[in-house]
Order: structure tokens, then C-alpha cells, then sequence
């Protein structure tokens, strides 16, 4: 095997990738709704034998980190259960004093407050393969500078680095001195952080006429646009991005090619249109849900909130899974109108009752105090006769507020994901 890729996993057969997936699927469905209190009830009504298939995975509903919060608030507040189910109910690993299996290494709170557990497993959230497509090796030391205070990313990261053979310095965040002087004595291969603070480590280097040993890095949680890239290039340090989230690991990440990012072995990622959980076409801009084979935290249709989209063909890298174009922005888009507010999920519901509308964006303009929405429509042809009112009639039982119609032509509203289009100016 090459020493580019991580394992044979990354260079298989697409066919035999996706009949892998989609026999683990059914699986893990089944083992959700046994095992979880909350797909449980999510997918009561599922017949896990039936999911075989990306058709069938998409008509299972989409579950969203608001809902991870809510259930445990509600936990929370009831006191009587408070000590059995600090997980909402999603987590199949516990520890002593919970009604379930123990397993649980360590516990992670993000904002929210949402506590989210970790197994015991190798490489439990599978960074190890984006750091290996980083160039980073057995026997680098690796500066690692993510939190390792109540968040994961610190934790998460350090455990990838260590499935690759990597000795890890746990520098966390901040301290910019104290991690400069790190750096000098200790003559780290590889970082790993924001591209943000990496930066600021450069400059700060720069400024105190230190060269740093650095000669790459693994970096995520921002934006990593290709002139911050170039610029960290120009000063001797290769930067490649990966995407993962505290719930779901790792999800995709960026190879030597620099073309998008290649889908990760352990997760099925799906691209659907925001607020109905519909598949898109291959390379248009919609919502990241990822479903992972996690058996601890058996995450099913998770609705990431983040926009992005396929891109077409495999990476020129020889790795054959799916490539996403990264991070695009975000789909839970909402705007306040007349003192209300209007979510994606409702132009989605407007949307859901008129088959013959394909796509749409709700525009919202004017002035403050008056506003103007207009629902502008992608239709094949000529608008069917009462289309207009019916749309019309529906966007206002769902939002409580009027709004004008206005049809457009196939493929006139721009890829980029935007269900809500609010153009005004708040001067």
C-alpha cells in the first residue's frame, strides 16, 4: 500500500464503499432505536430492515443539535431522571449510576449547554486519517493548541495524533509567549489548531525574530481561505482543513490535491435542501446530514446546519470516496419580518404542498417597518393556472404574514443555498 494513503479504505471501489455502507446502515438504525431512548421514539414507526438504501435513509427524519438540547433541558428539569439520562437520551454508554452500559472515557460540554460522551475506542473520532493526508507521521511532535478545556477539539485531535505514531504537546488555547517559547525549545514537526491562531503564532515569531521548526499543520473550527493558506505557505508551513464537529468526529478532509474534501470512511454524508431534509442534486448547495456508524452515539440523519455541495468526479489523489466543496456557509437562515420571525423550515413547508414548485428563495426587502417578501419560484414552463394564489395562501397560513409570488425560470435562482434572501439595509 502506498504510504499516501491512511488504509485501504480510502482507495476501494465505490461500488464496494457503498454496499459496505449501506449494509451497516440498516445495522445501525436497528441499534439506535433498541438501544437509544431518543431514536427510540424518533424512529418508532421504522422498519430498520427497509433502510438499505440512500432512498430510504432519506425519508427518516432529520435530527438537529437543537433537539440534542432539548432533550437534555428536559432531563434536566425533571429531577427524577437527571442522573439516567444526561445524554438526552442519544448515547448508548454511560458510566456507574447510569441505567445502561459503562464506557464513556470522558464527557465534553459545548455552548449550549450540550454534554456529549466519548467511548473507548482507537482514534474514537477518526482524526487520525486527515492528519495523515496533512502529512503527518509516526514520530512527529505535534503542537497541539485546541482546547483541551471542557470542549473536545483537544482531546479529539490528541487522539488521532496518537493512532498515527505522533508524540502530542498539549498546548491548548491562548498563551501566546508561553506557546512561542514551546515551540523554540521543544522544535515541534507538525501544528495543529485554528488557522487563526496559527497565524497569530507566525506573526508573533516574525516580530521576535524566531524561526519556527513548524512545517505543517491540520487546521479547523474557521474558515481556512486559500490566501491564508498561500500566506502561511510563503512562510514555510503546508496548512490543510479538515471538517469535523464535536458530535459526529471527523466528516471530511483536505488532501495534497487541494480540490474539496474527501468524505471520511466512517460516516454516510447526504446533501439535502434546508428545512426538508430532501437530497439535491450532485453539485448543488444544500445542508450537510451525516448519519455515523458510532454504535456509542449512534447519530441518525444529523443535521449539521453547515452548506456545501458535491463536487463531481474523484480526487486526483487516488483516494475514491466523495469530495464536498467545504464549508459554504450556514442553512439555518432566518430573517425578522414586521416583528416576526421567519425560518428555512417554513418556505420548506410552503414548498413541501406545491410539487410542481421546485426551488425557492424567500426575499425580504424595503425599508424598516416595511418590509416586502416576495417567494421567488422556479417552475418548468409556464406556472400552472392558481399556482401563484395557492403559494401565496400557504406562505401566509405558515409564516402569519403576507407575501407577493413571483416564478422564475429552472436554474434562475443562484447555487449557493440561501432559502432566505434579506436584502435590506439596517442603517
Amino acid at each position: 500500500m502506498s504510504a499516501e494513503f491512511y488504509d485501504t479504505l480510502e482507495h476501494r471501489d465505490p461500488a464496494a464503499r457503498e454496499a459496505a455502507l449501506m449494509a451497516a446502515l440498516p445495522r445501525q438504525v436497528a441499534h439506535a432505536r433498541q438501544h437509544t431512548e431518543a431514536f427510540g421514539a424518533l424512529l418508532s414507526d421504522v422498519d430498520p430492515e427497509r433502510v438499505r438504501d440512500r432512498a430510504e435513509l432519506a425519508r427518516l427524519p432529520v435530527t438537529r443539535k437543537s433537539e440534542l438540547l432539548a432533550r437534555q433541558q428536559a432531563v434536566r428539569a425533571d429531577g427524577s431522571r437527571a442522573l439516567f439520562e444526561p445524554f438526552g437520551g442519544f448515547s448508548t454508554i454511560g458510566w456507574r449510576g447510569l441505567l445502561r452500559d459503562s464506557g464513556a472515557r470522558r464527557v465534553f460540554q459545548s455552548p449550549g449547554t450540550i454534554y456529549e460522551p466519548e467511548g473507548r475506542g482507537r482514534d474514537y473520532w477518526r482524526l487520525g486519517r486527515a492528519l495523515h493526508a496533512a502529512g503527518l507521521r509516526a514520530g512527529d511532535l505535534v503542537h497541539n493548541s485546541f482546547s483541551y478545556h471542557l470542549t473536545p477539539a483537544g482531546a479529539m485531535m490528541e487522539g488521532g495524533a496518537e493512532a498515527l505514531g505522533c508524540t502530542v504537546f498539549a498546548g491548548g488555547v491562548g498563551n501566546t509567549e508561553l506557546q512561542l517559547q514551546a515551540m523554540a525549545e521543544l522544535r515541534p514537526h507538525a501544528y495543529i489548531g485554528t488557522p487563526s491562531f496559527l497565524k497569530i503564532l507566525l506573526d508573533k515569531a516574525a516580530e521576535q525574530g524566531q524561526p519556527l521548526s513548524v512545517r505543517k499543520a491540520l487546521v479547523s473550527g474557521e474558515a481556512f481561505p486559500p490566501s491564508l493558506r498561500d500566506w502561511c505557505g510563503e512562510r514555510g508551513v503546508s496548512g490543510f482543513q479538515c471538517y469535523a464537529t464535536a458530535d459526529l468526529g471527523l466528516i471530511a478532509y483536505e488532501t495534497q490535491a487541494r480540490q474539496g474534501l474527501v468524505v471520511d470512511e466512517g460516516v454516510i454524508v447526504e446533501i439535502v435542501r434546508p428545512g426538508t431534509g430532501e437530497p439535491v442534486p450532485d453539485g448543488e448547495v444544500g445542508e450537510v446530514v451525516v448519519t455515523t456508524l458510532n454504535p456509542d452515539y449512534p447519530l441518525i440523519r444529523f443535521g449539521t446546519g453547515d452548506l456545501s455541495a458535491v463536487l463531481p468526479g474523484a480526487c486526483p489523489t487516488g483516494r475514491t470516496n466523495v469530495r464536498i466543496k467545504g464549508w459554504m456557509g450556514r442553512a439555518d437562515q432566518s430573517a425578522k419580518v414586521r416583528g416576526m420571525f421567519v425560518h428555512a423550515g417554513q418556505v420548506a413547508e410552503v414548498l413541501r404542498r406545491f410539487p410542481e414548485a421546485r426551488r425557492a428563495r424567500l426575499v425580504v426587502e424595503g425599508e424598516m417597518a416595511q418590509d416586502r417578501m416576495t417567494l421567488r419560484v422556479e417552475t418548468e414552463g409556464a406556472a400552472p393556472g392558481g399556482l401563484a394564489e395557492g403559494l401565496a395562501a400557504a406562505l401566509r397560513e405558515v409564516t402569519k404574514l403576507r407575501g407577493e409570488v413571483a416564478f422564475v425560470a429552472a436554474g434562475a435562482l443562484p447555487n449557493d443555498g440561501k432559502v432566505i434572501e434579506d436584502l435590506r439595509k439596517f442603517d
